[in-house]
């Protein structure tokens, strides 16, 4: 069984930038890759970016340019450097954990606020 938790969310000002964390724990052997997605209140559930065990990175097209995935494979941990941050970009934002056979597993979340 797999946990995640997330952490670093918080408000910030347009332009300004915030880090994203989460840290995987439990049985995790068998990843095939991490990602966040995001969830502003009333729209739906929107891709943010993706990474896969290989490094290769996927973003979303409002967030490529601006954030940036990683992932620290020693520390079982995935960050979103969050960068130019415009008030659309708040949300509460879950990571998550892909392994093989089509299992995933979600974070509770954290809040995003940019304020103009």
């Amino acid at each position: 069984q797999v946990q995640l938790v997330e952490s670093g969310g918080g408000l910030a000002q347009a332009g300004g930038s915030l880090r994203l964390s989460c840290a995987a724990s439990g049985t995790i052997s068998g990843m095939i890759g991490m990602g966040w997605y995001r969830q502003a209140t009333g729209k739906q559930r929107e891709l943010v970016a993706i990474i896969t065990t290989g490094g290769a990175t996927t973003y979303g097209d409002s967030v490529r340019g601006r954030f940036t995935i990683s992932r620290d494979s020693a520390e079982n941990t995935m960050y979103l450097q969050m960068n130019s941050l415009l008030p659309e970009d708040t949300a509460v934002y879950f990571c998550y954990l892909d392994k093989v056979l089509g299992s995933r597993t979600w974070g509770q979340g954290t809040q995003v606020t940019v304020s103009s």
